[in-house]
């Protein structure tokens, strides 16, 4: 039950009715007509354009045409009264009965309620953190392994077809370097001194790594040329960091189903493949790119290069793939990549890098677009920095990685709970600020805590009916008298419930986990002031001893708060929990 399709519907079987009316044109268009909650909650429950957008079509003064509008929805039972406002806006508000209805319907539903409708189920292929693995992740990396993650099981809670995975950047010169961290760490456990140089890298998350190389290989590979274990110190080191990378995840409740090798694309024929595929379709061709931004053309020497023509796919420039020397740039295996996401069949491919790849949305859109004709989507999510402060202040940490917080170091500081929920409640393409110490008080302030607690107070309330002789099973409070339900303030929390099929459709929609955060935030904050009303006005508690239909009906509405605010927390990776301690 999505009370605004539905009553959007309503609008528009009213506007058919008045097409074959001959009232307005049968080729009217009906489709930009929306039905949304106000901004202003005391002009109503919900409020429609329809007669604004449709004023010119129907050749009718937008007023007047939401005067005919309003006074045949006013005749719908769950319609308590209409208004006409402004310039032609139609402010609706909806009977009690409605709103009581949609208790029933939560407990019935459960945890599917609000479950968006969609049109086709899509196959998804939901890319996150990949980051390289020459180190442990850190903290800016959390966020996009928490964006990536709570979207996944957005688009999966919706009902598509979901993959999450992590690219890993195993080859290239970085690699390199990790290798030779790791050949500085093995003389390190051989009883040498060592001296680490700017491009390598320093943190003492290699002196395991150190040790384990010098438990395999002895003295053996001491002042030993860089030719006889560059190879195999790379593959050792990668996939000691790789198996740090997976146990961080685990620890913060990321689970990827594959994780793909960059380096599989080298040697096997795929970047080759997907090249002479964009080169047959005339996608790739012989030029010379104009000087950078800030070069001056005198400066510039320009040469030929061997291009994509990616401008032709809403790129700023066409992209380069191979460079003089005849080796690959770092744009042909996202090539490479891609094409193989497309190959394997996913209708829609969502991509979460991090703010400072910003500059490869355009052309990872080009290719994708160019490999498929134009019949892949690809939605690329950018995820700005996380700013760790305490008190306002920033934040003094253990920093085994040498220049970063590791994700590890937060979660034995808050938690994974608190991390996945705080990462969410800023949009993921503006700056973050996290405050250490805010998110484990209990207060008001510390969104974690509040939306817990709403749970929390919820299962304490159905405690209590139990002892007081309520049936609390779904099935049970799903038959109370629902018209025991009356105060406004009881009917304020049932509206914001009635809120989430709607604020799932459109984070599914635009693909914005963060909507539920800040929607979970505002049903707690209802569902809190209830609460504290029954504190000053003992005949609002929940539980009446001697009124158990009240009390019924009462642990109903709490019930289909939790059932909300559980599917809610699940989306996001979060645990709802029963008390708090």
């Amino acid at each position: 039950m999505n009370i605004f399709s539905d009553i959007r519907s309503l609008v528009i079987g009213e506007l058919s009715a008045m097409k074959s009316e001959d009232i307005l044109p049968y080729d009217i268009e009906t489709g930009p007509v929306t039905l949304e909650p106000p901004r202003d909650p005391r002009n109503g429950d919900m409020s429609t354009n329809a007669a604004m957008v449709l004023s010119r079509a129907a050749g009718l003064p937008p007023l007047r045409l939401a005067e005919l509008i309003s006074g045949r929805i006013s005749s719908d039972p769950r319609v308590a009264s209409t208004e006409v406002a402004g310039p032609g806006f139609i402010n609706i508000r909806l009977s009690a009965d409605c709103w009581r209805s949609i208790v029933p319907t939560v407990l019935k539903a459960g945890s599917r309620f609000g479950q968006p409708r969609i049109d086709a189920k899509c196959r998804f292929l939901v890319e996150y953190v990949s980051a390289n693995p020459t180190g442990p992740l850190h903290v800016a990396h959390a966020r996009g392994a928490v964006v990536g993650d709570a979207l996944a099981n957005l688009l999966a809670f919706a009902g598509h077809d979901v993959t999450r995975e992590y690219y890993v950047n195993d080859a290239g010169a970085q690699v390199d370097v990790l290798a030779r961290s790791a050949y500085l760490r093995y003389l390190e456990a051989a009883g040498r001194e060592v001296e680490f140089a700017p491009n390598t890298y320093p943190g003492d998350y290699l002196v395991r790594v150190g040790a384990a190389l010098r438990e395999r290989y002895g003295d053996a590979l001491v002042d030993r040329p860089e030719s006889e274990w560059l190879d195999e110190f790379r593959e050792f080191a990668t996939a000691a960091m790789m198996e740090t990378i997976r146990e961080d995840l685990a620890l913060l409740g990321v689970r990827m189903d594959s994780y793909f090798s960059e380096k599989s694309l080298y040697g096997s024929g795929r970047i080759e493949g997907a090249l002479t595929e964009l080169d047959s379709a005339g996608h790739i061709y012989k030029g010379m790119l104009p000087p950078p931004k800030g070069v001056e053309q005198n400066d510039w020497e320009p040469r030929e290069q061997t291009l994509f023509r990616s401008t032709a796919h809403g790129d700023d420039m066409d992209r380069p793939i191979r460079k003089s020397d005849g080796s690959w740039t770092y744009f042909a295996p996202d090539i490479a990549y891609h094409h193989d996401k497309i190959r394997r069949g996913f209708d829609e491919l969502v991509n979460i890098f991090g703010v400072d790849h910003g500059g490869y949305v355009k052309r990872i859109k080009a290719v994708v677009s160019a490999l498929s004709d134009g019949k892949v989507r690809v939605d690329i999510k950018l995820v700005q920095l996380v700013r760790l402060l305490v008190r306002g202040k920033p934040a003094k940490m253990s920093k085994r990685a040498g220049s970063f917080v590791t994700l590890r170091d937060l979660l034995d500081r808050v938690g994974p709970d608190v991390t996945r929920f705080v990462m969410l409640t800023r949009k993921s393409d503006a700056p973050l600020d996290f405050d250490l110490e805010g998110v484990l008080e209990q207060s008001r302030d510390n969104p974690v805590f509040y939306v817990q607690y709403a749970h929390a107070r919820v299962c304490s309330v159905l405690r209590n009916a139990a002892e007081a002789g309520v049936g609390t099973e779904d099935e049970r409070l799903a038959d109370s008298d629902f018209s025991l339900i009356g105060h406004e303030a009881e009917l304020s929390v049932l509206r914001k419930v009635a809120e989430w099929p709607r604020l799932l459709e459109l984070a599914t929609r635009h693909r914005e986990p963060h909507r539920i955060a800040f929607y979970l935030h505002e049903l707690a904050s209802e569902f809190h002031g209830l609460w504290n009303r029954g504190k000053d006005h003992p005949d609002l508690r929940f539980i009446l001893q001697d009124e158990p239909a009240v009390s019924a009906a009462r642990a109903a509405l709490c019930r289909s708060v939790a059932i909300v605010i559980s599917s809610g927390l699940g989306i996001l990776g979060v645990t709802p929990v029963d008390e708090m301690r």
